[in-house]
């Protein structure tokens, strides 16, 4: 066994590696602090508890089509806007972008400002259209 494992070092680094990715892509939002939501849990939260839609994709992205009602601030001026959420600091949030990758950031951002209900849509717009959803432009 030892001998094995010497000679396919590289190999077992790569199978070590990739589990080692595979378990924090199921478990580094949760680890970070960070709530996810999927399309139904989100329209729950929007419908029935008030929540804001965050957008915080791009100028150019968010024109194309964004969730109802959504407030649009880019994710590289979250840090400089973040004022103009106070009123929401303790109300539920669903942050949302492309895919669920910059929705994180900013959920973990929020995290850190003291908002306490920031939840990152899963999927993003793309899972929000794959399921059927309605945007506005």
């Amino acid at each position: 066994m030892q001998q094995y494992l010497i000679n396919n070092f590289g190999m077992v680094m790569v199978t070590i590696l990739s589990g080692l990715m595979l378990l924090w892509s199921f478990f580094g939002n949760r680890i970070r602090g960070i709530m996810d939501v999927d399309t139904l849990k989100a329209i729950e939260l929007i419908n029935h508890r008030n929540a804001l839609v965050l957008d915080v994709r791009e100028e150019s992205e968010f024109k194309s089509g964004h969730l109802i009602n959504a407030k649009w601030v880019p994710l590289g001026k979250l840090a400089q806007r973040i004022g103009e959420l106070e009123r929401y600091r303790d109300q539920p949030i669903v942050v949302v972008c492309r895919s669920g990758n910059r929705s994180a950031m900013a959920c973990s951002l929020l995290s850190k400002n003291g908002f306490t209900q920031a939840h990152n849509l899963v999927g993003g717009v793309t899972g929000w259209q794959k399921s059927n959803l309605p945007l506005e432009k």
